[in-house]
């Protein structure tokens, strides 16, 4: 879970510039955190659920999602 504050000590201070998570891709920015790629597989208010951090939502694209589990490339 993507949290507004971490509880944890901090060894890279503001070292982060971009999140990767299977629900999307948030780029932290000045203003804060932008969600700018999202899979389909879950809702926009699925992901506001699962992340504690505000998200700036504005115009994000849907990831590309294939799925070849088991198939061979044969």
């Amino acid at each position: 879970k993507i949290l507004k504050k971490c509880s944890l000590p901090l060894t890279a201070k503001n070292q982060v510039d971009m999140i990767i998570t299977e629900m999307g891709v948030m780029k932290v920015l000045n203003d804060g955190l932008h969600l700018i790629e999202y899979n389909p597989e879950y809702t926009l208010e699925e992901i506001k659920k699962a992340t504690d951090a505000d998200l700036i939502i504005f115009n994000p694209m849907k990831m590309e999602v294939e799925w070849n589990y088991g198939k061979s490339n044969d």
